[in-house]
C-alpha cells in the first residue's frame, strides 16, 4: 500500500514508519496519551504503531505521520481511522509534546479531511474527543464540527462525538 504524501502551508503528511517508534513510545509513556488510550508501555506503543501502519493495508487509508515542512520535526499522528469497533470513520489527531498551540492539529486534520472527501469519496466523518480534553474539542470546533452526543468507545469509555461538515457544506463556507 502506497501512502500518499500531502502538503499544507506548514506541514507534510506522509507514511508512518520505524523512525516514529521512539517518539510515539515517548508520547504513549506520557500523561499526554491519557485521552487516546494511554499511557502504554514501549511494547504497546510499538504495537500501536504497527496497527496504524497496518490500517493502511486493511482499509486503504490511515493516519499520517505529520512533520513540519521547514524542519522535518515529527508533529504528530493525524488523519482518517476506523479500526474494528469504531461505529464509522474518524479523523483523529495526536500531537507530540511541544507542538500544541500552533494550529498544527487543525491544519493537518483539515488537509487529511480534504483528502478523505476528494480522494476517498467520504461524505461525512466524525472525531471522538475525550470530555476531559478541551483542547481537542477546540480543534473540532475550528474544523467546523458540531457535537452530536456521546458514544461508549471500545477501549476508551465515554467520548464526545463531533460531526464534520459534509463536503458541500465546506464548499459553501469557502465560497
Amino acid at each position: 500500500m502506497q501512502v500518499p504524501v500531502l502538503h499544507s502551508d506548514r506541514l507534510v503528511l506522509g507514511p508512518l514508519g520505524a523512525a516514529h517508534a521512539a517518539p510515539l513510545a515517548e508520547f504513549y509513556a506520557s500523561d499526554r496519551s491519557r485521552h487516546v488510550g494511554g499511557p502504554k508501555s514501549r511494547e504497546q506503543a510499538w504495537r500501536q504503531l504497527a496497527c496504524e501502519i497496518g490500517h493502511w493495508t486493511l482499509m486503504g487509508y490511515g493516519r499520517f505521520a505529520v512533520t513540519e515542512a521547514a524542519t522535518g520535526a515529527f508533529v504528530g499522528n493525524i488523519g482518517p481511522w476506523c479500526p474494528e469497533g469504531w461505529p464509522e470513520p474518524e479523523i483523529g489527531w495526536d500531537l507530540m509534546a511541544g507542538f500544541e498551540g500552533k494550529g498544527y492539529a487543525t491544519e493537518a486534520a483539515r488537509t487529511a479531511r480534504a483528502w478523505c472527501y476528494d480522494v476517498l469519496g467520504w461524505t461525512t466523518a466524525i472525531s471522538f474527543v475525550d470530555p476531559a480534553n478541551p483542547a481537542s474539542a477546540a480543534v473540532a470546533r475550528r474544523l467546523g464540527c458540531v457535537r452530536e452526543g456521546m458514544h461508549d468507545l471500545v477501549g476508551h469509555g465515554p467520548v464526545e462525538v463531533w460531526r464534520h461538515p459534509a463536503p458541500n457544506a465546506l464548499a459553501e463556507v469557502a465560497a
